[in-house]
C-alpha cells in the first residue's frame, strides 16, 4: 500500500520570481557577454514548449537514432532484393596469336571471336528461411524505432530538468538576495546598538559573521544559476538564451492538493493505470518484448538449415566469330539442390539459439521488473514531492510570522543576536525547501511523462486525478 502524505490544504501564495531582477543580475555578472563575439541576452521570453522543441532539434543523439532506422529499412530492402531473380550480363573476347601444332603465328583477324550472355537466376525453395528473416529485418527496424522514442522522451527530460534548474537557480537566488538584505538591516542595527554600548562584542561579530555568510550564499547561488544556464544553452544549441517563463504554479494546485492528500487506495488506484499505460507504450519494455521475438525467429532460422535447398537458372547467350562460329549459343535451364549432412553444427546452432532465446526471456523479465520498481518509485517521489509543497508553504507562513515577531522584539531591544539568526535560518531553510519541493514534483511529472511514453501532459495529469 501506499504511504499516505497527510496534511490538511492550506494555500499559501507564493511569491514570483522577479525575471526583471534575474535580467539585470545576468547582464551584470556577465554571463552573456558584450557585444563582439560574446553571447547578449535577449528581451523576449521562451518557455518550455520552445525549449523542448530546441532540445530536440539539436539532439545529436537523437539524429543518430533516426539514421539507425533508415539504415535498418534499407537492411529490410536488401532482403527484399535478394528474394527476386538475379540478373546478369556477361560479353567476353578472344584472338589467337599462334597455331598451337605448328607454332606459326596466324592472322588475329581470323581468329577473332567474341560473345555476350544473359542469365537468371532463382532460389525456389529454402525451407521457409525467406520469410523468417523477412520477419527477423521487421522486428530490428521495429526495435531501432522503440530506441528512437526512448531516446525522444529521454531528451524531454533532459530539456525539463534544465529549464527547472534554471528557474530553481533563479528563485534561489531572490531568496538568497532577500535574507542578504536581511541580514545587511540587522548589522546596521548592531552596529548602532554595539557603538552605544547596548550589546556586547560577540553580538555584533555574529551579525558580521552572518551577513558575511549570506554573502557567500548569493554568490553560490549565483554560480549555480551560470553553470545551469549554460548547461541549457548546451541542450537547445543557442548562444543566447531568452528570459525563461515562469512556472504557473497555481496550473498545478488541483494536482498538489490531490496527490498531497491522497489516500492509499487511490493511490494504488493510480499505480494500476499508470502500469497499464506504461506496458503498453514504454519503449524499453517493447524493445525486450521485441529482442524476445527475435531470439524465437533466429532459433526458427537455425532449425530450418536442416532443410535441402533448390534453385533454378536459365542462360543463354550470342557469339561473333567468323562464318559458321557466329550465333547463338542457344539456351539452357538448370536446377540445384542442397542437402545438409553436417547434423552435428546445424544442432549446435540451434542449441545456442536457444540459450539466446532464454537470455532474452530473462532480459524481458528483468526489465518488466526493474520498470515496476522505478514507476513505483517515481509515484511515490511525486507523491511525496506534494506533500512537501503543502507541507513547505505552512512551514514558510510560520517561519515567517516567527520571523517578524523576534525581528520586531529585536528592534526593542527584547531578543538577542542569537534568537534573530535562529529565526532567520528557519527562514532561509522553510523558503529553501518549498524551493526545492516545486521543481522536485514538475521533474517528477517529468519522469512519469518519459516512462509512459506521453507526449501530452494533460493526459498524464487527468491519470493522477483519477479522471
Amino acid at each position: 500500500m501506499m504511504k499516505k502524505v497527510k496534511g490538511k490544504s492550506e494555500k499559501v501564495k507564493m511569491k514570483k520570481v522577479l525575471f526583471f531582477l534575474y535580467l539585470i543580475l545576468l547582464t551584470s555578472w556577465g554571463v552573456f557577454g558584450e557585444t563582439g563575439g560574446a553571447d547578449r541576452i535577449s528581451a523576449d521570453k521562451i518557455g518550455l514548449e520552445q525549449v523542448r522543441t530546441l532540445a530536440l532539434a539539436n539532439s545529436r543523439s537523437l539524429a543518430k537514432y533516426n539514421l539507425a532506422i533508415q539504415n535498418s529499412l534499407l537492411d529490410e530492402r536488401s532482403r527484399l532484393y535478394s528474394n527476386l531473380p538475379s540478373l546478369s550480363l556477361g560479353a567476353s573476347a578472344s584472338i589467337g596469336l599462334w597455331d598451337a601444332r605448328t607454332a606459326s603465328p596466324v592472322n588475329p583477324f581470323e581468329t577473332f571471336s567474341s560473345g555476350a550472355n544473359f542469365r537468371v537466376s532463382q532460389k525456389v525453395f529454402e525451407g521457409g528461411k525467406t520469410l523468417i528473416q523477412k520477419a527477423i529485418n521487421q522486428i530490428a527496424t521495429e526495435s531501432a524505432r522503440k530506441d528512437a522514442l526512448a531516446e525522444y522522451f529521454n531528451v524531454l527530460d533532459t530539456a525539463d530538468s534544465a529549464y527547472y534548474a534554471v528557474l530553481e537557480a533563479v528563485a534561489a537566488l531572490e531568496a538568497d538576495e532577500a535574507s542578504l538584505q536581511t541580514a545587511e538591516a540587522t548589522l546596521a542595527i548592531a552596529e548602532i546598538r554595539q557603538a552605544s554600548g547596548m550589546i556586547n562584542r560577540g553580538d555584533y561579530l555574529k551579525a558580521l559573521a552572518d551577513k558575511e555568510g549570506r554573502v557567500n550564499s548569493r554568490n553560490q547561488s549565483r554560480r549555480n544559476l551560470t553553470l545551469n544556464i549554460t548547461k541549457l544553452k548546451a541542450i537547445i544549441g543557442l548562444n543566447e538564451i531568452p528570459a525563461l517563463e515562469p512556472i504557473d504554479f497555481d496550473g498545478y494546485e488541483q494536482l498538489i492538493l490531490r496527490l498531497g492528500n491522497i489516500t492509499d487506495e487511490d493511490a494504488d488506484s493510480i499505480y494500476e493505470e499508470l502500469w497499464k499505460l506504461l506496458a503498453a507504450s514504454n519503449p524499453s519494455l517493447a524493445k525486450a518484448s521485441l529482442a524476445n521475438q527475435r531470439a524465437e525467429k533466429n532459433l526458427s532460422m537455425a532449425k530450418r538449415n536442416y532443410s535441402p535447398s533448390l534453385s533454378a537458372s536459365f542462360s543463354t547467350g550470342f557469339n561473333f566469330a567468323p562464318e559458321e562460329r557466329a550465333g547463338w549459343s542457344g539456351g539452357s535451364i538448370s536446377l540445384s539442390a542442397s542437402i545438409p549432412i553436417d547434423v552435428w553444427v546445424i544442432a549446435n546452432n540451434v542449441e545456442k539459439s536457444k540459450l539466446a532465446r532464454n537470455s532474452a526471456a530473462l532480459d524481458y523479465t528483468s526489465t518488466e521488473s526493474n520498470l515496476e520498481t522505478e514507476l513505483y518509485t517515481a509515484l511515490i517521489n511525486a507523491l511525496a514531492q506534494a506533500g512537501s509543497i503543502l507541507s513547505s508553504r505552512r512551514s514558510l507562513d510560520y517561519a515567517e510570522k516567527h520571523f517578524e515577531f523576534v525581528m520586531e522584539r529585536y528592534r526593542l531591544s527584547q531578543s538577542s543576536m542569537t534568537e534573530l539568526g535562529d529565526a532567520s535560518s528557519l527562514l532561509i531553510t522553510s523558503r529553501n525547501n518549498l524551493i526545492r519541493a516545486q521543481y522536485g514534483f514538475l521533474r517528477s511529472l517529468s519522469k512519469l511523462r518519459s516512462m509512459e511514453a506521453i507526449d501530452n501532459e494533460e493526459r498524464l495529469t487527468g491519470i493522477l486525478l483519477g479522471e
